[in-house]
């Protein structure tokens, strides 16, 4: 992976703050509200992430919430707050029809938004081996059903949202579970409707997904590079306890991060995390100790070619 001259050296965080697969029953520092929501990505910025990838939770019991006005909360507070680059869930929940999840990011036109880049098996029910005491009857629910479930991403699915969100400036954060997402991402940038350069999530760790296995990040970024030369730019995120060893392994390689409690919810073996900050810390702490710098917010938008802040409708 190449980057300008300029820019060598810089690696893009992105903090995941909330996400859609932890419960709030996992961790009392997980955030549910619009407040916490706010303040986890405040603080998240000001720790060194470029990028907040956020989604929206019902602050009464934590479920996703994929509405745009759940979004219309803390979006506005959080583009007053920070100069970090807003990136706007398509992903939602794999329960919800891609128009549901499409419609906070058709509404607010942000810089960035995620875009899952294929169906998928998305096993969570292994967590209940480790979790057995739930607050709210929803969450036992959510990771038992996923034993039965397909994360729909279809050709169809992913050309509505390019459709429905492309036209007003919005980029995409491609999240890629396995090689055969690569190939479909590449089928899109062939037919003209994706352009460069393109920011690829490579995503680790997810049952259903490829694994956690250094080879395996290897594998994902060979076949990038085969596949898209000099007109990507990479990224990781490894799943639950392998999140900094495949982070330490992109900033390596050349490539970004992602840290945040959608991801994984420890800061070490056994060590819940008190905060997103926390794991933005962490990193960079193994960024700068790699002798490498953490990119600046506009820094990322002219590495990932963004429309910047004054540009989105929120």
């Amino acid at each position: 992976m190449s980057t300008t001259n300029k820019h060598t050296g810089k690696v893009i965080i992105t903090c995941a703050i909330t996400g859609a697969i932890h419960t709030p029953s996992m961790s009392p520092h997980l955030p549910v509200t619009p407040e916490e929501i706010i303040k986890d990505s405040l603080e998240a910025a000001k720790a060194g992430a470029a990028i907040l990838h956020l989604h929206a939770r019902h602050p009464e019991d934590g479920r996703p919430d994929q509405s745009p006005e759940g979004f219309a909360k803390f979006l506005p507070r959080v583009k007053q707050s920070t100069d970090a680059v807003v990136n706007i869930t398509t992903g939602g929940s794999p329960y919800m029809s891609v128009e549901e999840r499409a419609a906070p990011a058709a509404k607010y036109q942000p810089e960035l938004a995620s875009l899952n880049m294929g169906s998928m098996n998305f096993g969570l029910y292994t967590m209940l081996n480790r979790f057995k005491e739930f607050k709210h009857d929803w969450e036992r629910e959510h990771l038992e059903g996923s034993r039965d479930l397909v994360f729909r991403n279809s050709f169809q699915d992913i050309e509505y949202v390019l459709e429905t969100c492309y036209g007003n400036g919005t980029r995409f954060e491609f999240e890629c579970y396995d090689t055969s997402h690569l190939y479909n991402l590449a089928h899109f940038a062939d037919r003209g409707l994706v352009k460069a350069p393109f920011f690829v999530q490579s995503v680790f760790g997810l049952l259903g997904g490829i694994g956690t296995h250094h080879e395996d990040v290897m594998h994902m970024k060979r076949t990038a590079d085969r596949l898209f030369g000099d007109d990507y730019r990479w990224s990781v995120l490894g799943a639950g306890a392998n999140q900094f060893r495949i982070a330490t392994q992109s900033a390596t390689l050349g490539g970004n991060v992602r840290v945040g409690l959608e991801d994984s919810i420890w800061a070490g073996r056994g060590q819940l995390a008190k905060s997103n900050a926390e794991q933005v810390r962490k990193v960079r702490a193994i960024i700068e100790g790699l002798g490498l710098e953490v990119a600046t917010p506009d820094e990322a938008r002219e590495i990932l070619g963004l429309k910047g802040g004054s540009e989105v409708a929120f």
